[in-house]
């Protein structure tokens, strides 16, 4: 452990404070020195396809089935999801659930809320009801990511769900009109105070130090040293400020606009909560994936979804 090293070195003054679960465990202990940090789900949209239409881009539920609405009736695809994938049909329900629950899936895969806690059910109803306003294509569950991202790069659909780490290919493909939004909300208060809880996360990881080296004092200070060195590399040389650590130094490599807000918001970061690749419970993972998927076909219902994530619950207890 590395506790007392986080203390002597005061590494916790160089942390991005929405980064601090890369540097403590869950059982309140440090392995290693971070130098990532939380990669994130956006919500991208085309800015040219908003005005074109004629619609707001949404900051409530009721404003996004709208606008999904009026994109289908013009004969472009509201959103594009790869939900073949599993993993952003995960993210687009915790999305919805971090909006009252910033934890969002994180709690019930640590077993720190119930699944039948209301907000739980009513994020799985908004899916659904989403998806009946026609937010999704047809056939969305057999999407690959090719395909997906290819509606939106070409301009066929307004809006993508995908990690920060599509930023430099949308920025490619469309320019100044693509952008990412604040995740919409049930209401403009709720959008204010959820603006800046993120889903997506990530969790320890980084330098360690061996318990069988001889000199734990200067192993821990090279550790904590490459730990920022490789930080700041990686935000001033790579244009890339998913970053556990505070970076002062001007950048080099310039970072793309999207980039650039996010950056800026980075330190505004409130909470994160997990991809699904993150959760810990491999049962509850896999019927969330399972379920998540399910509620985008229209046939199963949020009382359903509840059932089954609680008995995947029970049954890895």
């Amino acid at each position: 452990m590395l506790d007392d090293y986080v203390k002597t070195l005061k590494f916790k003054d160089q942390m991005q404070p929405s980064a601090m679960n890369t540097l403590v465990s869950d059982d309140g202990h440090t392995y290693a020195f971070p130098y990532a940090g939380n990669e994130l789900v956006l919500l991208y949209y085309n800015k040219e396809l908003f005005q074109q239409n004629n619609v707001k881009v949404p900051t409530t539920y009721d404003e996004l089935a709208a606008a999904a609405k009026t994109f289908t009736a013009n004969g472009i695809t509201p959103l594009a999801l790869f939900a073949k994938e599993k993993w952003p049909d995960v993210a687009l329900y915790d999305m919805i659930v971090t909006r009252s629950e910033p934890a969002g899936i994180t709690k019930l895969d640590k077993g720190q809320a119930q699944v039948t806690d209301p907000v739980y059910k009513d994020a799985a109803q908004k899916v659904i009801d989403l998806v009946k306003a026609g937010l999704l294509p047809k056939g969305a569950t057999n999407l690959n990511a090719d395909q997906a991202a290819a509606l939106f790069h070409e301009g066929k659909a307004a809006m993508f769900i995908n990690g920060q780490w599509e930023i430099e290919a949308s920025t490619k493909a469309l320019g100044d009109k693509v952008d990412w939004m604040y995740y919409p909300a049930a209401d403009a208060a709720a959008y204010e105070k959820s603006k800046y809880a993120f889903s997506g996360g990530g969790g320890p990881g980084g330098y360690a130090v061996s318990a069988n080296t001889k000199d734990k004092d200067l192993a821990a200070k090279v550790a904590a040293f490459m730990s920022l060195k490789y930080a700041e590399y990686k935000y001033i040389q790579r244009g890339n400020p998913i970053v556990a650590t505070k970076v002062t130094k001007e950048i080099v490599k310039k970072f793309p606009p999207m980039m650039e807000k996010l950056s800026q918001d980075i330190p505004k970061i409130t909470s994160t909560s997990a991809f699904a690749w993150g959760l810990t419970a491999p049962k509850f993972k896999a019927t969330l994936e399972d379920q998540s998927q399910n509620l985008l076909t229209g046939g199963y219902s949020a009382d359903q979804f509840i059932k089954d994530l609680g008995k995947s619950i029970e049954t890895a207890k």
